[in-house]
């Protein structure tokens, strides 16, 4: 039995999971884990689980705790974690097989000892981030632990994830270090060094504006909020970016007293982007201002070339997936699709339908945004001991959504991924069939997991595998994300407007993790006030201005692209539908097109919704009725709307 502190208090065994209820029981657990292998006295226990001022029968009250406590152990038979009475309080025995907290600052430990080796660094430290499972002691109601505890460990993962960020930054890989930044910033903003990563990160990939917006943002907020101005390395960012300097190389993580230095942008010779351009250009990098002379001698020069930003690199190491919650029920049976045989003897891809020499596993397909690649990269993380040979997430579409050809991805997998057999492989986004095939020959003795809004039944058909569909939350899970990332005080104040914002929502994930983000850059705003608010015009207000992606208009919109014309036509005709729920013979006067008979057939009817439907934007289908997600919806009528040929008054 193993028990998990770095998310919402739990036990696993396995593939079981028991998630801990609030109670007195539980505040008792957590302290004595927190604290585990040392003595925890009484007078401690009792604030921690009464708080300042206890009861005259608290102390009669902690031992049937203690005594509730050990009966839950023997029923999951939990043995070698035991609750000790000592001399002066109570102690819990415990190690990094069976708990994670002590299993991360092991791997931090182990980390901080390959600083030599920038790569295997970056890895373990990946590896370690990896345990944390949402925000830290969500399920336990003790004001006392979250005031004096869970600062502490969140400090020791943002020193990890500042770590990880300096790492990659070194290595060129900004792409990547600008995924956990744009989190990082908006979650903890006064964590100036988050904020001077991610300018810099923009910067180097050739985003200069963006880059000098973040740094009006982070200044703003600091004289809003403290009446202070940025650090003087945030000041010297901003004034290296305006005149349009290299920002040079240093020793990996010397500079800035903790772990940082200016790393080397491998994509231009050591250049960052605007050196690059200049260097491209054949202009040459201005000269350092002398630091005294440099608050008054400021001149802004013209902006250097326009850098396109390179695409992502292809295959990349599987990342870790901040605050994953939910989805226990797909996570346990895809864990156990990956693991079956494993231990045995067999290689993990036995009994996964192999053909051809390659491994294919699972396909998780749905609609877009709804959690696929979280729902995979998380799993990967989870049976990282089953495949030695590494865990890659593999891009199969470019950032415009456009395909990858086969061949042009089998040659960055033989270039940068597996170097041996047993691996695991997450084809991320792939379009159709034949984007997969040619790579199974890859895989070895590995496993794929296979996301794609399409359903593949050809894929699945002639390689076999198992297929998992993914739906919206349910209600429980999207409750349990809004406590995971809003914490459980602010979501337990408004229980009601936290279940009617989800609603709101339509329990579709992608639209949770906006609003959740949106929401903690504003913390004093209350969520009853939210509900409003976001039902008026869901689609503006479920984005996020600085990170065009992450907006359900953009995203739907994407969809809609991949579309030939007269299938994204037929969706936005299903969208004007009067009601969410249909058969094909209620779309046929609907799906007519100008100048063809007034109605289409049943059959051809059924035939467009099951495409839409194996595009994963209808849900269901044939033989039963099909179902369009309200946000869908509201996204395409305000299309059909906006095509609609105005009348001249």
């Amino acid at each position: 039995m193993r028990f998990q502190l770095l998310g919402p208090l739990s036990m696993t065994d396995g593939n079981d999971a028991v998630v801990l209820q609030p109670s007195k029981p539980t505040i008792l657990l957590a302290t004595l884990l927190l604290h585990a292998n040392s003595v925890v006295s009484v007078g401690y226990l009792l604030r921690t689980v009464w708080g300042e001022e206890q009861p005259a029968t608290a102390k009669a009250a902690l031992q049937t705790c203690v005594l509730r406590l050990r009966r839950l152990f023997s029923k999951h038979g939990v043995t070698d974690t035991p609750i000790e009475a000592v001399p002066g309080g109570y102690r819990i025995t415990a190690g990094a097989q069976t708990l994670d907290l002590i299993q991360f600052r092991e791997r931090v430990r182990a980390a901080g000892g390959l600083t030599a080796e920038p790569e295997a660094e970056l890895s373990a430290l990946k590896d370690a981030l990896g345990l944390w499972q949402g925000s830290v002691l969500a399920n336990v109601p003790s004001s006392v632990l979250h005031r004096d505890e869970v600062p502490r460990l969140t400090e020791e993962r943002l020193r990890s994830v500042e770590r990880v960020c300096d790492l990659e930054l070194s290595m060129g890989r900004c792409g990547e270090a600008l995924v956990e930044l744009w989190s990082a910033t908006r979650s903890y903003p006064g964590h100036e060094r988050f904020w001077e990563q991610l300018i810099e990160a923009l910067y180097r990939t050739g985003r200069q504006s963006e880059a000098l917006g973040e740094y009006r943002r982070i200044k703003g907020h600091l004289l809003d909020e403290l009446g202070v101005d940025p650090s003087p390395a945030l000041q010297r960012l901003e004034l290296q970016i305006l005149r349009g300097e290299d920002l040079g190389a240093a020793e990996n993580g010397a500079a800035h007293g903790t772990s940082h230095g200016r790393p080397v942008d491998s994509r231009t010779g050591g250049a960052g982007a605007a050196g690059g351009a200049l260097a491209a250009s054949g202009a040459s990098a201005p000269p350092a201002l002398e630091p005294a002379r440099a608050a008054t001698t400021v001149s802004v020069p013209e902006p250097p070339a326009l850098v396109v930003a390179e695409e992502p690199d292809i295959v990349i190491p599987v990342p870790p997936v901040p605050s994953f919650t939910g989805r226990a029920a797909e996570v346990a049976a895809l864990v156990a699709r990956l693991t079956e045989g494993d231990g045995s003897g067999d290689g993990p891809g036995e009994g996964h339908g192999i053909a051809g020499g390659g491994g294919f596993a699972t396909l998780v397909s749905g609609a877009p945004g709804i959690g696929k690649t979280a729902l995979a990269l998380h799993t990967a993380q989870l049976v990282r001991e089953s495949f030695p040979d590494g865990r890659f997430l593999v891009r199969m579409v470019h950032p415009d959504g456009t395909p990858r050809s086969p061949a042009v991805v089998a040659e960055a997998l033989r270039e940068h991924g597996p170097t041996g057999t047993r691996a695991l492989l997450v084809l991320d986004d792939v379009v159709d069939a034949d984007q997969v095939r040619p790579l199974l020959t890859v895989v070895g003795d590995g496993a794929t997991i296979v996301t794609s809004r399409r359903g593949l039944a050809g894929l699945v058909a002639t390689h076999g595998g198992w297929v998992l569909r993914l739906g919206t939350f349910a209600p429980e899970e999207s409750h349990q994300l809004l406590l995971s990332v809003l914490g459980t005080e602010r979501v337990s104040a408004e229980p009601g407007a936290a279940r009617r914002l989800a609603a709101a929502c339509g329990h579709y994930p992608l639209a949770l993790r906006i609003l959740t983000a949106r929401l903690l850059t504003r913390p004093g705003l209350r969520l009853a006030d939210a509900v409003g608010w976001l039902t008026e015009d869901p689609l503006a207000r479920l984005s996020l201005t600085d990170a065009p992606g992450m907006s359900v208009e953009r995203v739907l919109g994407g969809a809609l692209e991949r579309l030939e014309p007269g299938l994204a036509q037929a969706l936005l005709c299903v969208g004007t539908l009067p009601v969410d729920t249909f058969q094909a013979a209620d779309t046929t006067d609907s799906l007519a097109l100008p100048g063809a008979p007034s109605e289409t057939p049943v059959a051809e009817a059924e035939l467009l919704l099951d495409r839409l439907a194996d595009a994963g934007l209808l849900e269901e289908g044939s033989p039963g009725p099909y179902r369009m997600h309200e946000l869908l919806r509201v996204y395409a009528r305000w299309v059909a709307d906006r095509s609609r040929p105005r009348q001249k008054v």
